[in-house]
């Protein structure tokens, strides 16, 4: 059980490096990383978090599949090892079907990701088993290789980066005549964008006006207004428009550009970075 834990543990500051590239690559919509203060309470409570998650990891994926690899391997052909690698899929299935049951999140992207993480620990057992390490030497060895896992997925993700073999994200550049159309969001949400200049809106958020609850983040409108590209959409360094509905609900409300060239989006975020509400439409 102890070794399950501190490999489990030791696994996971890299994989939150592979998760930071990963999500340099897809638009937080205005929403931030958490920038210093992020890392600040990350660096805090490390040490109280790493063993909890890893001990719910090994109950969880590594110790199941570690009993499934010594009831497969050798009665099973095939190496050891691969054993060890492919035992985690099974618990990690049931997880995935659970989690999509419940919380509806992709059953393969969750299956497979928790195969990931169980994977080296699954293995690390095993190896562990062989030598006359005390739980001490376990721990020890675990956060040096934790250290230096995820400072070698943290100079290969920033290298990637730098060097362009992952793109970060850029969103689209989209001029008056992509713009000009019907978008649509969530909760019937409509946009429909003239080329003159004019716009028609239908069940659309917009920031709270005078006469509007200042302690709403949004409120909802229909009419109709106007718009005009704006190059620094709500003071977020990035392209989009500012949309005016006549009347009195709402105040002037900044959209920006997301998504890509071909599937092009307008995000607006009411409230706080990271705690407000996030609504997308999508070009019809």
């Amino acid at each position: 059980m102890s070794a399950a834990v501190a490999v489990g543990a030791a696994q996971l500051p890299a994989a939150v490096v592979l998760l930071w590239c990963a999500n340099a690559t897809q638009d937080d919509y205005g929403a931030g990383g958490g920038g210093a203060f992020g890392v600040f309470f990350a660096v805090l409570f490390a040490p109280l978090a790493l063993p909890l998650l890893g001990a719910a990891l090994a109950l969880g994926i590594t110790l199941p599949a570690v009993l499934l690899t010594r009831l497969g391997a050798g009665r099973l052909p095939g190496p050891a090892w691969l054993w060890h690698l492919a035992a985690p899929a099974v618990p990690a299935c049931a997880w995935g079907a659970a989690a999509a049951l419940v919380w509806h999140w992709p059953f393969t992207t969750t299956a497979a990701v928790l195969t990931a993480l169980a994977a080296l620990p699954t293995w690390g057992v095993a190896q562990v088993r062989k030598r006359a390490w005390r739980t001490w030497g376990v721990w020890w060895r675990s956060a040096l290789g934790s250290v230096v896992l995820a400072l070698v997925v943290l100079v290969g993700g920033i290298a990637a980066l730098a060097t362009g073999l992952v793109e970060e994200f850029r969103p689209p550049h989209l001029t008056t005549a992509r713009l000009a159309g019907d978008w649509r969001g969530a909760s019937g949400a409509e946009l429909r964008l003239d080329a003159d200049g004019r716009a028609r809106a239908v069940r659309l958020p917009a920031r709270p006006g005078a006469a509007d609850d200042d302690t709403v983040e949004h409120v909802m409108c229909d009419g109709s207004g106007t718009w005009e590209p704006d190059a620094d959409a709500g003071g977020t360094d990035r392209e989009g428009i500012l949309l005016h509905l006549d009347g009195d609900c709402g105040a002037d409300t900044h959209w920006s550009f997301s998504g890509t060239d071909d599937a092009p989006e307008l995000f607006a975020l009411f409230g706080d970075p990271g705690v407000g509400t996030l609504w997308i439409l999508e070009r019809r």
